[in-house]
């Protein structure tokens, strides 16, 4: 599948310093046609930094784009939109490798835990040894400790 990048380059700064800047805002995976879609959606939305109270705005569709005239009080800024073709990323993920097709692991087999010992009766709890301690302590075979 093809993947697109959409860009866009604006006016920034100004006067001596006014320049235009270019970045890639967003990748579509599809056709042609459905980037160019996207790029219109962003094209409409978009507000220029520049100018801050503009007098007319122009949105104007071109070969592989659009392109935004923005008319200030003293100037016009343009900001263009282009989709283009991804054809090398420097700093795209790494595919992931092709994982060998291999049966599923079976199941590991859980064995049930033991019964709990069952519970002593009141007169083995009772008993007690020689010092006055009971034989039998009564937290054994209670299952709410476990």
């Amino acid at each position: 599948m093809t993947t697109w990048g959409l860009v866009v380059e604006t006016t920034v700064g100004a006067a001596e310093r006014k320049h235009t800047e270019a970045q890639v805002v967003a990748h579509v995976e599809g056709t042609r046609e459905e980037a160019l879609a996207e790029l219109e959606r962003r094209a409409r939305s978009h507000v220029p930094a520049h100018p801050l109270n503009h007098k007319r705005r122009r949105l104007l569709r071109d070969g592989d784009g659009f392109l935004l005239v923005v008319d200030g009080a003293w100037r016009s800024f343009i900001t263009r939109f282009t989709v283009a073709e991804l054809l090398e990323d420097s700093a795209a993920p790494a595919a992931p490798e092709p994982v060998a097709e291999t049966p599923p692991a079976p199941e590991p087999v859980v064995e049930a835990p033991p019964p709990a010992p069952p519970r002593p009766t009141a007169e083995q709890l009772a008993e007690l040894d020689a010092d006055g301690v009971p034989v039998l302590p009564s937290w054994l075979g209670r299952r709410d400790l476990s």
